[in-house]
């Protein structure tokens, strides 16, 4: 019963270009230091180079977080010596779980771990699979949080490995693809059924989590992800399509490592990892019994509320009716007026797009969120510390055309009073100007909900970056020179970087799911909203203060060069310049040292690399015809591109 293991010879390139100029980093490999247990003697090898299920599981135990005690049969694991640069895990000092997070399986009865260890799987029907993970498998990751629960194993498998378990290589039919999931009637739903397990409200799709109910304590729950179903988006994997298992198990369980144990798409994944590091409970002693009961974890989203009216999109059932306007914090989409450009900037030979790093992140820390439902207030007194949202009038205020307002997505100025997050308001203040809010939805209880999420995330994208051999210590022109070429040194990290990235965007995403399904209707509540991540509110306030942030930098920067941008979208600006290198325009020092609160280059969260860089004639020639320069800097549909 899979009691053999073996590490595979060798290397492979993963069909990915590769660059001769420079060696190419090893993908970093967990290393978990534990003895191989008693059994078979294993066979070893060397390793290959290399939307929602986010509610709450269905059998959590919220007051004691248990952990799956697999069977003495586990398959006996001998490791070889590291010969690359061990990742640290928090799995390195687990026993429970000495095979890892996850597995990639292959049709021919072969399952790739994370960090190399290949172990051989009878099963031959996904029951027998579920079974063989739970019972023999040795995999999974130790909880993030000490209220938290362990995650569940993660079982991927390429296409041959579905052919073997009786599932189909593409989902087939106009209702399986429309849904994404398999139809009720399907053998293998069939099968789940009669062995008692369970499929979440998603059904049995690109995804699959299935189950039973715990007992005495125990999870039993296994997360599938079907590779030819396109578990894996493009957009947020690239390249891992053509990686061979064995390099996509260590992929995976970089990710893994890092982040956390994938459990669907990276939005659902970055909001998992919200759940996971601020548990919504904790265990409490009863005063009156002495029992251990659950309760609320403080800091943590505890139940779900409904927004504000204003906060709320048009179909929710506290939208309907309403008619005091909305809030729209969303992320810029602005191009400067044509009629602005001097003579003297349209001479200058180029066009520079810098992106600020994982922006949405950046602008999560220290973000005070409210953790509450709102509370309606009238002539409320501004206050930066209190999280809501505020009908206000800043039409008074004016600024440089040449620049985009703060106040709003389009950089148009505001033409009357409106509905604003609390960090665009404070912003207002900032730049010295008086406001008097009208009304105002606020919450009275607050904290740094994001900050564990933020700081978990910073590490992975900055780890992963030097990994690539962009670090913290190089200098302006060594990191411009490292970030030329740091995705095609390893194929492999370059996609965990890029599902880092896209975790935060999806995660920040995911606060205002809006509903699926062509049978929805206005009014109705959908899924989502019985989640206490689902806050339309957080979102907002995340999406202000990284518009705000950006407007500050190009303020600092106009103060200091005289330079203003030709187009904003989302967290990339377009500068005129008169080089193709953003040292040709970014403001210094006299010492040599970036210009307080103006764009910095470097490689980690809040600071700027270059987007793109085009002629200027190309810039002005997309404005005259209503286009967005920094949609288009880097060759593509910078939107389409990164999936948003």
């Amino acid at each position: 019963m899979g009691g053999r293991s073996r590490r595979t010879q060798g290397r492979t390139t993963g069909g990915l270009p590769q660059t001769p100029r420079r060696p190419r980093p090893a993908l970093p490999r967990p290393h978990r230091g534990l003895h191989p247990p008693a059994g078979n003697p294993a066979r070893t090898a060397g390793t290959h180079p290399t939307p929602t299920d986010a509610d709450a599981h269905p059998h959590n135990n919220p007051a004691t977080a248990t952990a799956r005690t697999p069977t003495p049969q586990r398959p006996a694991a001998k490791r070889a010596t590291p010969k690359k640069p061990a990742l640290a895990s928090a799995a390195a000092a687990d026993p429970r779980f000495p095979h890892g997070p996850l597995a990639v399986l292959d049709g021919d009865g072969t399952a790739y771990c994370a960090d190399g260890l290949v172990l051989e799987y009878p099963a031959k029907t996904v029951p027998a699979l579920v079974e063989w993970t739970l019972r023999e498998s040795g995999l999974g990751a130790p909880r993030l949080h000490r209220h938290g629960k362990d995650a569940d194993p993660l079982i991927v498998l390429t296409a041959s490995a579905a052919v073997r378990l009786g599932l189909p290589e593409r989902l087939e039919g106009p209702e399986a693809r429309r849904s994404l999931r398999l139809p009720e009637d399907h053998p293998v739903v069939k099968q789940l059924a009669r062995a008692k397990w369970k499929l979440t409200q998603r059904g049995f799709g690109p995804w699959a989590r299935i189950y039973r109910p715990a007992t005495a304590g125990q999870r039993q729950c296994v997360q599938l992800a079907i590779l030819p179903w396109d578990a894996l988006d493009a957009r947020a994997w690239p390249g891992t399509a053509d990686l061979p298992p064995a390099d996509l198990a260590r992929v995976l369980g970089t990710y893994a490592a890092r982040v956390l144990t994938p459990r669907g798409s990276t939005a659902v994944s970055g909001l998992e990892l919200m759940t996971a590091l601020r548990p919504p409970t904790r265990p409490v002693r009863d005063e009156a019994t002495g029992a251990w009961v659950s309760g609320a974890n403080p800091g943590a989203l505890t139940a779900p509320v409904d927004p504000a009216p204003p906060e709320a999109t048009a179909e929710h059932p506290v939208a309907q009716g309403w008619e005091g306007g909305v809030l729209d914090e969303e992320a810029y989409q602005w191009v400067r007026d044509v009629q602005l450009l001097s003579d003297e900037e349209c001479l200058l030979p180029n066009a520079v797009g810098l992106d600020i790093n994982t922006a949405f992140l950046a602008a999560s820390a220290r973000l005070s969120v409210g953790l509450s439902a709102p509370v309606h207030v009238d002539r409320p007194v501004f206050d930066k510390k209190v999280p809501g949202s505020w009908y206000v009038d800043l039409s008074h205020i004016e600024l440089d055309p040449r620049l985009p307002s703060p106040f709003t997505p389009s950089g148009r100025r505001p033409d009357g009073p409106a509905w604003y997050a609390t960090p665009t308001v404070a912003y207002a203040v900032e730049l010295g100007y008086n406001v008097t809010p009208i009304e105002a939805y606020l919450r009275r209880e607050t904290g740094p909900y994001l900050d564990p999420w933020h700081d978990r995330l910073k590490t992975a994208y900055v780890d992963t970056l030097a990994d690539l051999g962009v670090t913290k210590d190089l200098d302006e022109h060594a990191f411009l020179a490292a970030m030329e070429h740091h995705k095609n040194l390893d194929p492999g990290l370059a996609a965990v970087l890029s599902a880092i990235k896209s975790t935060v965007k999806g995660g920040i995403g995911k606060f205002r799911e809006r509903p699926q399904g062509r049978h929805y209707r206005d009014g109705e509540r959908w899924p989502a909203l019985e989640r206490p991540t689902w806050r339309p509110d957080i979102r907002a306030a995340v999406i202000s203060k990284a518009r705000v942030n950006m407007h500050r930098k190009m303020l600092k920067t106009a103060d200091a060069t005289g330079l203003y941008p030709l187009a904003v979208l989302s967290d990339c600006v377009v500068y005129p310049s008169p080089g193709p290198s953003p040292l040709d325009f970014l403001p210094y020092t006299t010492s040599g040292k970036s210009y307080p609160g103006s764009f910095r280059l470097g490689p980690t969260p809040g600071l700027a690399k270059v987007e793109g860089v085009q002629t200027m004639a190309w810039a002005v020639d997309l404005m005259e015809q209503q286009y967005n320069p920094a949609r288009h800097i880097k060759g593509g549909d910078a939107v389409l591109d990164e999936g948003e």
